[in-house]
Order: C-alpha cells, then structure tokens, then sequence
C-alpha cells in the first residue's frame, strides 16, 4: 500500500481529527487571503489615486532672493549706541520669465501647468464691490495685515478687487478642484492673451446687472491707470468669506476677478508682458516629484528662482491606503508564523497518538521520507479543503477587515491634519501671515485639503493572483508544520518506537 493510499484512508477514517484540520487550516488561510486581498485593493486604491490627483510643482522668486539675497542695508546711530543696530531687508520681487516657465513645462510628467500673476484693482465706473456691514468703514482704514493680496509695500490702497492673471482658467486650482465652477459663457484660454476678458463671480454680476458681454472699468491700485474690460464669463464659488476676509473687500471670494496673466500685469503695474508671479505645475504621476524637480532645477537660475512641490492632498489620501497595506502586510506574515506554529502542535499531538502505527511501518521497511510524505499528503488534501473555503468566505472577511481599518487610519490622518493645520494657521497669525500672494494660496490650499474627497472604501476582491499566492503559502505552512512535528519521533528507530 503506498503512503498516498494510507494518507487518504487515514482521512476518512478519522473522521474527527480531519475535520478538526480543516477548521484550524481554514480559519488560518482566511485571514492569510484577508491580508492579501486588502494589500492589493489597497495598492489598486493608491494606484487610482495618482491617476487622478496630480501633485504641483510651483516655479517662483526665491524668497532669498526677494529679501535682497540675505544682504541688509545697516545703519547704526553712533558709537554710544553700538548695541542696537538695525537691519532692513530690502524687498525686491523677480518675475518668472515665461519663457523659463515654458521650458519646465516640456518636460516629461508634465499633465498640465498654468502660469499666475495676482494683484488687486480698484472699482470704476459699471461696478461696485460686494461689501459686508461692517467692510465700509473698516475697508478705508483697515489693510489685509499681511494675508496675502494686499500691498506688501504699505503705500497702496487696499484694491477692492483681487485680480487672478492665469494662462488658463480651466487649470487654476479653483476651477480644477470643482471650488469655482464656469455658470456662463467661456473659459479664460491662450487666445485670450493681450485682451481685458474677464471671469465675475456671479453674485458680483447679479448685484451689478452685469452679464456675458457687458463691459466695466477698472482701476489699478495707484489710481493712474483705468482699463476697460469685458466679461467673458461669470463663474460661481463655494468659498465664503469669514474673518478679515468679510472685513476687506478684496479678500471676499466672491469679488476675484479672473484675466489672462498680461491684463494683470498690467493692473499691478507690471510693464513685461513675458513675466508671471508663478508657474505651477500639475504633475501626473506624483510619485516622480522628485525626480521632476530635479531636471526642472537644471533648465533655472537656482539663486533666483525656487521649485517648491505641494504633494499634501495627495500625501494625505494615500496615507491611509500605506498604512491599511502595510498593516494588511504584517497581518499576512504573522498569521502564516502562527499558522505554522499552531498546525505544529496539533499534528505533534496527532502524530504521538499514532506512534505504534509509526513503528510498524517502520519496521515492515517502510522508509522514513515515505512516513512524511504520508503525513504530509494528509495535510495537503486537508489544505485543498481549507483553500476552497477560504477563497469562497476571504472575500467578507478582507471587506469589513479591510473598510474597518481604512476607516480608522483615515479618522487618524484627518485629526493629524487638522492639528498640523492649526498649528500652522496659529503660526501665520502670530507672525502676520504670509507676505506676498502666499496666504490667498494657502488659505486655498486648506480648503482644497478640507474638502477633498476622502477614500473611504476599499474594493476588496479575491483574483486569481491572490488564490495562487495563498495556495503557495498553504504548501509551506503544510511543509513546516509536518516537518517540525514528525522530527522527534522519525528520528527515532522501530524498536525504541514501539517499546515506549
């Protein structure tokens, strides 16, 4: 009778035992295919999310260079007062040349990128600005305090309107991020450069009676120059004002006017049509940022410009997915460890019950490879068994395994995120907030965080891969445990076998 034969019959004869083998190996293989079907979703999940959020590479002044590259102009009183000196940074902005925005923009990777150029503009005649209760007085007296878009030079009058130059509207961040939205009319294209076409929000049109068409003038902040412009479209917003933002006109979402860059150019006083305030890059595949910025950094001037990558939002939706993958990982590996163990010490005690079985076989001739093998067929059909029914219930269980732990890593991230956000938002207040455009575009940005959509659900499926690869890891479970717990006893002869 050869060892396959006496395998099966073992089997079937204990009945109990066997069954016993097929609950513990299958409860192990489960959670084995629990843990590989949450990594791949969650791979599959991370994979989908670089697809359709792309991070930014933002080209603009060094900010060193823009405070005179470090050099202070000093003046010390005299030498009765050596000890206080004070230093002054002159503030001298550089535009980015389109033309080296444009270079960066060839490059590989690139999925879409807009060119920027905010400044602020006062009302003429054919419009007014939306104002809160409290803004008419407070406006006149009161500047934005360094929140970004107004004055950094302190001599201008706060604008009444926040004028965003971009190349192109359907790229700019508020319109690809759904916050804006176009209502009426056309989108801001290249075929608008060197025209006054403009995009309203459409409250601002409604209190104005203004529509596709009309025209209205403008103001720079100087007062000197006033521009005629048309509007070309009227987009809605779902940002509010709160806080200075309701106090200071130009800060209210709803009064942001659109251009092509060269109008805004021209509203803030900017005589180079060629220069932008920024270049910002979408990126399609997120996980090469680096590698951008680095070949992106070899086409400009280093000590003029910066490259700064804003990954966050997508940083902030795969956090979750790394660490549900990474747990689903260890989850694996520990569960076939205990498998190994477990199935270890019920085959030892099973095997120890058959010990004058063992050494009657051994005595009649049989070989020891051959008792193993038998052992290890017995636990082979037991793993088929376990394997069919481990494919048919691993779905369910990697499905609420998986969304349970997805939905705690990502309650997690979010509460990580607000308070780094609060604190960087008590940061900014304490120092003043960001100078430049800066705080329009990180207020923008937390808001675009804040809202973004969350993965919240993990499409958790058995595929063929996974069945292999859990089949694979079946055998060597079976292999260890058979081999660990027949060690003991093989080593022994008939005779000492069937004496104890």
């Amino acid at each position: 009778m050869n060892f396959i034969k006496r395998g099966l019959l073992s089997l079937w004869a204990k009945k109990g035992r066997t069954l016993l083998l097929c609950a513990v190996f299958s409860a192990i293989l489960i959670f084995v295919l629990a843990g590989l079907t949450i990594k791949s979703a969650a791979e599959k999940a991370t994979e989908n999310a670089q697809n359709s959020l792309g991070a930014t590479v933002t080209l603009a002044a060094s900010r060193e260079a823009m405070f005179g590259g470090g050099q202070n102009d000093t003046s010390t009183s005299d030498s009765s007062s050596t000890d206080s000196t004070s230093e002054r940074r002159e503030f001298t902005s550089t535009p980015v040349k389109v033309s080296d925005a444009e270079k960066i923009a060839a490059l590989d990777n690139v999925k879409s990128y807009v060119l920027v150029t905010s400044g602020t503009a006062t009302a003429g005649d054919g419009i007014e600005p939306i104002t809160s209760s409290s803004s008419t007085s407070d406006s006149s007296q009161q500047g934005p305090g360094g929140m970004g878009g107004g004055d950094m030079g302190g001599n201008r009058q706060t604008g009444d309107f926040t004028i965003t130059g971009v190349s192109s509207s359907a790229n700019y961040s508020s319109f690809s991020d759904g916050t804006a939205t176009l209502e009426d009319g056309e989108a801001l294209t290249a075929d608008d450069a060197g025209t006054n076409n403009v995009l309203i929000e459409e409250t601002l049109a409604e209190s104005n009676g203004l529509s596709v068409g009309d025209t209205f003038k403008l103001t720079d902040s100087d007062g000197e120059n006033e521009v005629t412009v048309t509007v070309k479209g009227i987009y809605s917003t779902t940002e509010s004002a709160s806080g200075i933002a309701a106090q200071v006109n130009m800060l209210n979402p709803v009064n942001t006017i659109y251009s092509y860059y060269t109008l805004a150019n021209t509203l803030s006083g900017n005589t180079d049509e060629d220069t932008v305030d920024s270049a910002i890059y979408t990126l399609s595949e997120p996980s090469k940022v680096t590698a951008f910025t680095k070949a992106a950094e070899k086409l400009i001037d280093t000590d003029t410009y910066d490259l700064t990558t804003d990954d966050q939002l997508y940083q902030s939706m795969i956090t979750p997915l790394e660490n549900v993958s990474s747990f689903a990982k260890n989850i694996v590996i520990l569960v076939a460890v205990a498998g190994i163990i477990i199935l270890t010490l019920i085959v030892m005690l099973m095997i120890r019950e058959r010990r004058y079985e063992i050494g009657v076989l051994l005595s009649m001739g049989e070989s020891r490879a051959k008792m193993i093998f038998q052992f290890f067929t017995e636990m082979f059909v037991t793993m088929l068994i376990a394997l069919v029914i481990a494919t048919f219930t691993g779905n369910i269980v990697g499905n609420v395994v998986g969304n349970q732990l997805l939905s705690q890593e990502t309650i997690t991230s979010q509460t990580d995120t607000q308070t780094q956000q609060g604190a960087n938002n008590q940061q900014g207040n304490q120092n003043g907030g960001p100078g430049g455009g800066g705080g329009g575009q990180m207020g923008g940005f937390n808001t675009a965080v804040q809202g973004s959509t969350e993965i919240d659900d993990l499409n958790i499926t058995v595929q063929p891969k996974e069945v292999a690869i859990l089949a694979g890891l079946g055998l060597v479970i079976s292999f260890f445990s058979i081999l660990l717990s027949s060690f003991g006893i093989l080593r022994l002869n008939p005779k000492k076998i069937l004496i104890g």
